[in-house]
């Protein structure tokens, strides 16, 4: 599986590892790892490190999981990026709406 999830043991906090491709061949499963769980979490981490590429369809579904956590006041965290991903994110002013790592 590409995206793999984890809850945190207090079942607070998710974090979800891409693995491979974030595209757009990766938007249902993606969105499956937040919605299916049925409710929102105090925090999400969205792990991109064994992520290869990123390209404007995950910044999108960034986009979507960031409005699915409560927008604004969500904590959503992005991750383990590669030095292209972060220039990527930098670029779409994504370190302005995630805190990013």
């Amino acid at each position: 599986m590409a995206v793999e999830i984890a809850l945190s043991q207090d079942g607070q906090d998710l974090t979800i590892k891409v693995k491979g491709r974030f595209d757009f061949g990766k938007h249902q499963e993606f969105r499956d790892a937040y919605e299916r769980q049925g409710r929102t979490f105090k925090s999400v981490v969205v792990d991109l490190k064994d992520a290869t590429y990123l390209d404007s369809s995950a910044l999108g579904m960034l986009l979507l999981l960031r409005d699915h956590a409560g927008g604004d006041s969500a904590d959503v965290r992005v991750l383990n990026t590669s030095s292209d991903v972060r220039k990527i994110l930098a670029i779409s002013n994504f370190d302005k709406l995630f805190n990013i790592s």
